[in-house]
């Protein structure tokens, strides 16, 4: 069995090859069954949550992503995350790799967003802001500088030391950022903004949106989280990674349909139908569109196959 660290996960993933995998396996007929959860006990602690991801290629591949969420392994000086994924042969079982579930996670998911942004966001697109600046920030950077030609990042973030840190790490691989404290400004003026928070009341506002603009929105993953407002919705073009899981876990698309502000028709299209040409990506270039994910197991046996393969040739070169 082939065990992959954090940095060989990395390694393996290469973003472009990692974004056109992810392209595949949307065009696949890969199974995806509902994720579910189970409450853990832990003595003396919070509650923990174990998270399974299951999905398959019949014949292909199997896998699983286990993630661990702890609240209280702050006390153990540990992350409160813990995730790994196991890759089995979808022939007979076996298994194959178990790789970091972790940098998985980050990577496939910021993957997923340049994939939409491929069909999404204006071939001449080159002015990204990146809202919020977590781990998953200098991720999305990179993947999306991958299919449009970002000249200028801007990232602001609620803690202006934080911006300013991950600005530096962003010039540090190449790009020309800078952090910036007027959010409103920064959206007038970007070509694609890319939003990764934790917010629970929108960031981002309808009218900031200039024509031709592309919201990528990747934090909310609660219904009570929301990080553009419904005039957003209602200027744009609205597209999902999933529809079963954008309409039922995700603030920015489970609240404006509550509240009458989107019909469930009024969303265009699921990445599977974009990447199979079933609905059209941008057709203008001065429309407005709007992609929401929370994540789909697809894209974790995406990133799991690519990372496998890569590592397994890599060590039989």
């Amino acid at each position: 069995m082939l065990v992959l660290n954090e940095q060989e996960t990395i390694a393996a993933l290469d973003w472009s090859a990692l974004i056109d995998a992810l392209e595949r396996m949307f065009a696949s007929d890969c199974v995806m069954p509902v994720r579910h959860h189970h409450d853990v006990k832990v003595p003396n602690r919070a509650d923990a949550t174990l998270l399974l991801m299951p999905a398959w290629v019949p014949g292909g591949y199997c896998g699983v992503k286990l993630v661990s969420v702890y609240p209280d392994n702050h006390l153990s000086g540990l992350p409160a995350v813990q995730g790994s994924y196991l890759l089995t042969s979808g022939q007979t079982g076996e298994t194959l790799a178990l790789i970091n579930g972790n940098a998985l996670t980050a990577r496939r998911t910021a993957a997923a967003s340049a994939l939409a942004a491929r069909y999404l966001a204006r071939e001449d697109a080159s002015r990204l802001l990146m809202v919020g600046t977590g781990r998953l920030s200098l991720n999305v950077i990179e993947a999306h500088a991958k299919v449009r030609s970002i000249r200028e990042v801007s990232i602001w973030g609620r803690n202006t030391a934080n911006a300013e840190k991950t600005a530096e790490q962003a010039r540090e691989l190449g790009f020309d950022a800078i952090a910036v404290t007027d959010l409103e400004k920064a959206a007038r003026q970007a070509d694609i903004i890319s939003c990764a928070t934790l917010a629970t009341e929108p960031l981002i506002k309808g009218e900031w949106l200039q024509p031709g603009s592309h919201l990528d929105l990747i934090g909310g993953f609660k219904p009570s989280m929301r990080e553009a407002d419904d005039r957003a919705i209602a200027r744009a073009r609205v597209f999902v990674d999933t529809r079963a899981g954008a309409m039922s876990e995700a603030g920015d698309i489970v609240q404006p349909l509550q509240n009458g502000s989107l019909k469930p028709e009024a969303i265009c299209g699921e990445l599977a139908e974009l990447v199979g040409a079933r609905v059209p990506g941008r057709r203008r270039p001065d429309e407005i569109t709007f992609f929401k994910s929370v994540g789909a197991a697809l894209e974790d046996l995406a990133g799991a196959i690519l990372a496998y393969e890569t590592a397994l040739n890599t060590k039989i070169r």
